[in-house]
């Protein structure tokens, strides 16, 4: 289950997405998860399937690598499904002791279940196609404006950037954990949910310990680099839009308003 959890993980490939300024790539998906929220209809989502499916074939990452992100949070989708067919009011189509399934009921579940699907993949495209370092400068570049009135944002997109980064490093961790005490006879898996807990604490512990020596570790090495926060630094590679980015302002602004038209009018 570990293995399948992506969100943080950058996926490397020659594409045009990995190539667009983070900038627009943090707008993007702005934009797209606002967008999901303004629908409530099948038709607006099909729009955002449209929108995601070209942004996807642009990436080059393969789509079953996005799909094991799902996996982790499988049970919170079917749980907002469930909740959705059973406690909707409305026309009745099965009934059985104290549930009732009905056709709103169906409908707002697999409408809301499906927004959930495209939140998690669109969301997580953004980590796919852009790594930490262009994710930070990417943040500080667009809550610059804030300075203005005293807010630390390098330091802010730092810290952002750096727990989305360790992400994938405690977990990879946690599975290295797992299976050493499970060669030691641990066993995760039997029990009730009170053994099963109590079986945790064996990873817990170490991972924790793991985390704060990591920590350690990553202050130590910005202090003897002489790091000392964003101002007066320049960068490695300083941020410029391209053409490439502008057309993809063009297409963000398309998809927007074919967002506003569906809502006003289907």
């Amino acid at each position: 289950m570990l293995r399948d959890i992506t969100i943080g993980q950058y996926y490397p490939a020659p594409s045009l997405i990995h190539r667009l300024d983070p900038r627009v790539k943090i707008v993007g998906t702005l934009v797209y998860i606002v967008s999901l929220f303004l629908f409530d209809s099948f038709w607006g989502l099909a729009v955002a399937v449209a929108f995601f499916t070209g942004v996807l074939l642009l990436s080059k990452v393969p789509f079953h690598y996005i799909l094991k992100g799902l996996k982790p949070v499988l049970i919170l989708i079917i749980m907002t499904v469930m909740f959705n067919f059973f406690l909707t009011p409305g026309e009745v189509l099965v009934k059985f002791w104290i549930f009732r399934i009905t056709k709103e009921g169906l409908y707002r579940g697999g409408f809301f279940g499906s927004r959930l699907v495209l939140l998690i993949l669109g969301s997580s495209m953004m980590t796919f196609t852009t790594t930490p370092v262009q994710m930070t400068d990417g943040l500080e570049r667009l809550m610059k404006p804030l300075s203005w009135i005293g807010v630390p944002v390098h330091d802010v997109a730092m810290m952002m950037s750096i727990a989305l980064r360790f992400i994938p490093i405690l977990l990879e961790e946690t599975d290295k954990i797992m299976k050493a005490q499970q060669a030691r006879g641990a066993d995760f898996e039997s029990g009730n949910i009170f053994r099963r807990l109590k079986a945790m604490i064996p990873i817990f512990i170490p991972l924790l310990l793991s985390a704060f020596r990591r920590a350690f570790d990553l202050a130590l090495a910005m202090e003897a680099r002489c790091y000392r926060g964003g101002k007066g630094r320049t960068k490695m590679h300083p941020l410029k839009y391209q053409v490439r980015d502008y057309l993809a302002y063009v297409y963000l602004a398309l998809y927007l308003t074919a967002v506003i038209i569906l809502r006003r009018w289907i």
